[in-house]
Order: C-alpha cells, then sequence, then structure tokens
C-alpha cells in the first residue's frame, strides 16, 4: 500500500464529499473553495483509482468504491475528532470528566468551597475527587495521572514535580473557651507546659506544621500527634486543657462552632506557603493547565476570592 502518497487532509474531503454529496456545500463545510475542493477530488480520484462520486441531478452519487471507502473512513475521521483533536485543546463548557486533587482535610476545608463555585460555574459538566495519601507516594500518583495536582505545603517537593506558589498561611493557637486559665494572651511558660495537639501528616512530631517552634528553643509538651486537622476542635472541646497551633484561617473557622478560641502564638512564627503542584509529564496537558490557571486564579489574592 502506498500510504506514503495519501494526504490524510484528503480523508476529511473525502468525508465531507460523503456527508454533503455536493461540492460546494462540502467545501463550505471545512472552509475550502469549490476549486479547491474539486482540485483535491481529483487527487481523491487518482489515488483510489475510482471516480467516487458521480454527477447527478440532486447533486453527487457515490460509487460503490466510494460506498465501501466511506464506512472505514467516516470509522476514522470519527476517532481521531474524538480520541486526537479533542486532545489538543481543553474546552471547560463541554468538558466531562473529574479532577483529582490530593490535599489534606484543611486544604479541603480552605480550597474546596470557593473552587466548587468556580468549577461549576465554568466547567459544569466536570466533578472532583479528593484524596489524602503519604508525602512519599503523592509524586507517583501525580506521574501517573491518578491524581492531577497536589495543593498544599510539600516542604521538600520531588525534583520531578513543578511547583507554583498560590498565597501564605499564618499561624494561631487554639485554645479551648472553657479554659478558664488562659485569657486573651498566651505567655510562653503556658505554652510550654499545657499538653498539646500536633498535626503531621507523616505521624513525626517534628514533621508537625508547627515544628518552626523548635527554631526559636521552645520546649513544646506534645500529647498528641495526628495526621488530621479536623479532630483537633473536637479533642480540646473534650479535653480542654488541650492546646493546638493550627493556620490562621483554620483556627477561625473553628472558632465559629464556639468551643474554641484563637489566641497569637507566643512567638510569631514566620508564614508558610500554600503551592499546587503537578508532575512534568502533564506540564503541557490541556485539561491540567486549565485547571492550574483556574486555581491560581482563584487563590491568588487569598482570603478574598472571587464569590462568582
Amino acid at each position: 500500500m502506498h500510504i506514503r502518497e495519501l494526504d490524510l487532509n484528503l480523508l476529511v474531503i473525502f468525508d465531507a464529499l460523503l456527508r454533503e454529496r455536493n461540492v460546494t456545500r462540502a467545501a463550505n463545510d471545512i472552509g475550502l473553495t469549490q476549486g479547491a475542493m474539486s482540485h483535491a477530488l481529483n487527487r481523491l480520484r487518482l489515488f483510489f483509482e475510482d471516480p467516487l462520486f458521480i454527477k447527478a441531478p440532486n447533486g453527487m452519487t457515490p460509487t460503490p468504491k466510494a460506498e465501501l471507502l466511506g464506512v472505514t473512513i467516516t470509522e476514522v475521521i470519527a476517532a481521531l475528532r474524538e480520541k486526537v483533536v479533542s486532545q489538543a485543546k481543553f474546552d471547560p463548557a463541554t468538558a466531562q470528566r473529574t479532577f483529582v486533587l490530593s490535599m489534606t482535610d484543611m486544604g479541603e476545608l480552605v480550597f474546596l468551597p470557593p473552587l466548587i463555585r468556580r468549577l461549576r460555574k465554568l466547567a459544569p459538566h466536570c466533578t472532583l475527587r479528593s484524596i489524602q495519601v503519604p508525602l512519599e507516594q503523592i509524586e507517583g500518583l501525580l506521574a501517573s495521572g491518578e491524581a492531577d495536582l497536589a495543593l498544599g505545603s510539600i516542604y521538600a517537593a520531588p525534583e520531578g514535580l513543578f511547583q507554583q506558589q498560590l498565597f501564605m498561611h499564618t499561624f494561631v493557637t487554639v485554645v479551648s473557651a472553657r479554659n478558664r486559665k488562659v485569657g486573651k494572651t498566651l505567655t510562653r511558660e503556658q505554652f510550654e507546659s499545657m499538653p498539646q495537639i500536633a498535626v503531621s501528616l507523616t505521624g513525626r512530631a517534628n514533621a508537625a506544621y508547627d515544628s518552626a517552634f523548635d527554631a526559636y528553643g521552645i520546649k513544646r509538651n506534645i500529647y498528641l500527634t495526628t495526621p488530621h486537622f479536623l479532630a483537633v476542635p473536637l479533642l480540646i472541646d473534650a479535653h480542654p486543657d488541650l492546646i493546638a497551633t493550627v493556620p490562621l484561617e483554620l483556627g477561625t473557622v473553628f472558632s465559629r462552632l464556639g468551643t474554641v478560641k484563637i489566641l497569637p502564638t507566643p512567638v510569631a512564627l514566620p508564614p508558610f506557603a500554600l503551592r499546587q503542584h503537578w508532575h512534568s509529564r502533564f506540564h503541557a496537558d490541556a485539561a491540567n493547565v486549565w485547571l492550574r490557571h483556574l486555581i491560581k486564579d482563584t487563590f491568588e489574592n487569598y482570603p478574598d476570592v472571587p464569590k462568582y
């Protein structure tokens, strides 16, 4: 077979002629002049050694060979449009897919409400799935495409990942509203003596989110280490002597429950960055690029996120 001699664009022209049965309409359908269409038809006839389309009173009639070829060519063109051409761009208005985001429970609380609002508006047929996995598994999930993005603070992002800063978070200390020993401030002595909850995704206290205290020589009385931020207010409500240091936005949400109050930390901790991470394999993927732009646009002025 002399496949190298066939201009594959001619298959698009064949498909249009088969559908329209008229040179002028077929030309208009694919954006060619009538002269260019006639020239392309002559090339098709030469390649297939058959007239393919014969003039008739109502247009063009396909020959038996054209009808036989048409079954396969129509399938090929449909497959190219669906499986190849559609991948060249991402149309959020019509796309139907599930975006998978790796994040902590704190990330769900911070990221999901505004992201869901925007995704429902801009990509109404897309859905979201949130997963939480150990840090050492994140790169593999992003590389395989099982997760599209990882959102949060990955202290030492693997070399295979791109990252983009979204916004900065500061810290506050959360205390039970029923703890009468603590007023509007928390002294260093109180902070060091009170039993604390430390949140660490790895389960190790020295990898906790508030481990920056160690740089100031503060000796913490860590009673519980947990990977779950959302357990903090419930545990403090059940055990009012416990305290925890969490990101400001999370502490603000917890304080709305009425069971805990937020106080400045005894030593001002430096803010930490929340970022989105993705694998180099999907750096140019149209859907991944669109999602990253959406998230960056939504959160770059955090906490003043768009309400639309």
